[in-house]
């Protein structure tokens, strides 16, 4: 039988948080969703999340960010869904880059 583990270790919503500077605080801090400080620690360390936490995480991530970024470059901003995000997520590509790369 397959192990079928619900940890699936550092996600790569932790590597484009530490990018943008963004913390767990920011995060709870920004959510109009009611995000606790457990949930956004779980997502980082690779808990596995239902689907509606993902895209709760992925929302208040691109608002934060958003608000990082000068308002003369926002237009070019593209916003992170879940699949960016988790790497157990349906459809992950691994080979993914971020395109807002250049605009921090």
């Amino acid at each position: 039988m397959p192990d079928h583990t619900r940890d699936h270790g550092i996600q790569p919503l932790d590597g484009v948080m530490t990018h943008w500077g963004v913390t767990n605080h920011q995060l709870v801090e920004t959510s109009v969703e009611q995000l606790n400080h457990k949930q956004v620690q779980k997502a980082r360390k690779g808990r596995q999340l239902t689907l509606h936490l993902m895209l709760k995480l992925a929302r208040t991530l691109n608002d934060v960010v958003l608000s990082k970024i000068p308002k003369e470059s926002r237009a070019d901003f593209t916003p992170y869904s879940h699949k960016h995000l988790f790497n157990y997520a349906k459809d992950h590509d691994p080979a993914w880059t971020d395109p807002n790369e250049g605009l921090k």
